[in-house]
């Protein structure tokens, strides 16, 4: 446990308010909303003020749901310095999903995005007695009784009674709360349908922001911009929670994070950090990148010494350019990254690493930075704050990764069985995943204890090794290899756009995507090979993390 003053979680955040008072801190990217630190501490006084006057009592639950905005932000903070849980909720959940969190975390006021609340009403809402608008914070519903306002509008005559003046930086205190308590309860969107309440302690959110500090990754006047959803552990850590914490300014993406949208947020903002799927780099590689350097020309200039440096570099100074050219790095999160993907931006040298982290953990277990990250792996398990182990490992030392540490969960809420279930007697976390360490304390994933499947005498197969392959070859825009008996088949969504550049018919396609089974097939072990592989319609249903949902598609296979 963190006991160090200047690791309380609650007080980080009253000291960086105080800090930063009159620099800007948080920005709504395409608007001119923008607040300061001053401005931001004002704002979480007021909300405040609506908790107490609602009646919310410390440890209650405090529900935030749509996308990310300034507002999203000053709740969330609001909440945790008041001494409340807060409870985010991703913005994709459907409504009867949002709901059973709602219910199940018994939240008492809800902050929630016009447009989703049109799906739902108080009546639903078991414990909720104000529905709050995360636009404008209008009251959207309410079941408060009593004759009281509860209007935004009444809080701001509160502020204006309290501070005629205006809010100066020595009228903000935090009252105290220990770093034991639970700061969030996250709801995990997984691949395997069930979805549990992370209780994620204070501890675990100040372990972070150490980190943070040691490293460098965050500083006064950095900057990020947010498009990952906030609801989630890993762009809440890092960019909200990280950045604020040094006095940095943080820009929101409110809208659908397109890569249009983001290479022009990018560009105006060029952050100094970057946090990113692989998605997202895995898209402008095989759309940009791949096809530049297949060309005859360049693909030529490549295999010469000295010369493909200089085509290299060029692409390299590109690729910077469209990412606004002043990051350190891109820490990649979320899903693994594919292979080749990773393999050819370590040859340009560009600064990219990849982490290993789950909603359990706040997220961060393991990460080293570049350029001192080994290739393929996700860096090493956090010194001092969290440790890793593998269990039953087999020949080639791959086995489940147990870890334990400041990060870690106090468990599931309300959910003891699983609680009991995800740790082992002597208090080590069973992540679910399979990998290896090696001889320098590097992690490296193989992939989820729940998808590996076994081969026909018994051996390992690791399906999104197989698919990191597949998604390399032409008119495949993404894969989930699925087994059938005693073969391995793969359901694949074309890259339509490809397909139809190419002008190829039903026919065509079929017949390319036999071409790749083979491709593919040469590459694998034989109790690995793909027998068969199968298309499908329509874009596969992921979580917010970009991750496949493999429940929904296992029963495929044999169709």
């Amino acid at each position: 446990m963190l006991t160090a003053p200047e690791d309380n979680f609650v007080k980080i955040y009253e000291r960086s308010l105080r800090e930063h008072w009159d620099l800007e801190a948080i920005s709504d990217w395409g608007s001119d909303n923008t607040l300061t630190y001053g401005q931001m501490a004002a704002q979480i006084w007021k909300l405040q003020r609506l908790f107490h006057h609602c009646g919310v009592k410390t440890d209650d639950r405090i529900a935030v749901m749509g996308k990310n905005n300034c507002n999203w932000v000053t709740v969330y903070l609001a909440a945790v310095t008041y001494g409340a849980i807060i409870v985010p909720i991703l913005q994709d959940f459907k409504a009867e999903d949002a709901l059973h969190i709602i219910n199940h975390s018994g939240s008492k006021l809800l902050f929630i995005t016009d447009l989703i609340y049109e799906g739902m009403t108080l009546d639903q809402m078991e414990e909720v007695r104000v529905v709050y608008s995360l636009t404008n914070f209008n009251v959207l519903a309410t079941d408060i009784k009593e004759k009281k306002d509860v209007s935004w509008a009444w809080a701001g005559k509160e502020y204006d009674k309290k501070f005629p003046h205006g809010m100066q930086k020595e009228d903000l205190v935090f009252k105290p709360r220990k770093n034991s308590e639970i700061a969030s309860i996250n709801y995990t969107s997984g691949t395997t349908g069930f979805s549990k309440g992370v209780m994620t302690p204070c501890n675990a959110l100040a372990g972070h922001i150490k980190f943070f500090f040691t490293t460098g990754l965050v500083y006064p006047g950095c900057r990020h911009v947010a498009f990952l959803p906030l609801a989630h552990a890993y762009g809440c850590a890092v960019d909200f929670l990280g950045c604020l914490a040094a006095g940095g300014h943080t820009y929101f993406i409110g809208r659908t994070p397109a890569p249009k949208i983001l290479i022009k947020a990018f560009q105006e903002v060029k952050p100094t950090l970057i946090l990113s799927v692989p998605l997202i780099l895995e898209k402008i590689y095989k759309q940009q990148i791949a096809p530049q350097i297949a060309k005859p020309p360049v693909s030529w200039v490549l295999k010469v010494p000295y010369l493909d440096e200089m085509v290299l570099a060029k692409i390299r100074q590109q690729l910077m350019d469209v990412f606004g050219g002043e990051f350190a790095q891109i820490i990649i999160g979320g899903a693994p990254l594919n292979a080749e993907v990773e393999r050819f931006l370590q040859r340009i040298k560009f600064p990219m690493t990849v982490g290993y982290g789950m909603t359990e953990c706040a997220p961060l277990i393991s990460w080293t930075e570049y350029p001192n990250s080994k290739p393929g792996s996700c860096g090493r398990v956090l010194e001092g704050l969290m440790e890793a182990k593998i269990v039953k490992p087999n020949a080639e030392g791959v086995g489940e990764v147990l870890v334990r540490g400041e990060h870690v969960m106090k468990g599931y809420y309300r959910n003891d069985a699983a609680t009991k279930e995800t740790f082992t007697k002597d208090g080590w976390l069973k992540t679910g995943d399979l990998g290896m360490i090696d001889e320098d304390g590097f992690l490296f994933m193989k992939g989820r204890n729940k998808t590996m499947l076994l081969g026909p005498s018994g051996q390992n197969i690791y399906p999104e090794e197989i698919e990191s392959k597949l998604n390399n070859l032409p008119y495949i825009g993404e894969s989930i290899v699925l087994q059938h008996e005693d073969h391995l088949v793969a359901l694949v969504y074309p890259d339509y756009t490809a397909v139809d550049q190419n002008h190829l018919n039903q026919e065509d396609l079929l017949a390319a995507m036999e071409e790749n089974r083979k491709v593919l097939n040469q590459q694998l072990a034989a109790y690995e090979q793909v027998t068969k592989i199968k298309l499908y319609p329509h874009e596969f249903e992921k979580t917010p993390k970009r991750s496949i949902k493999r429940f929904l598609y296992t029963q495929m296979a044999g169709d």
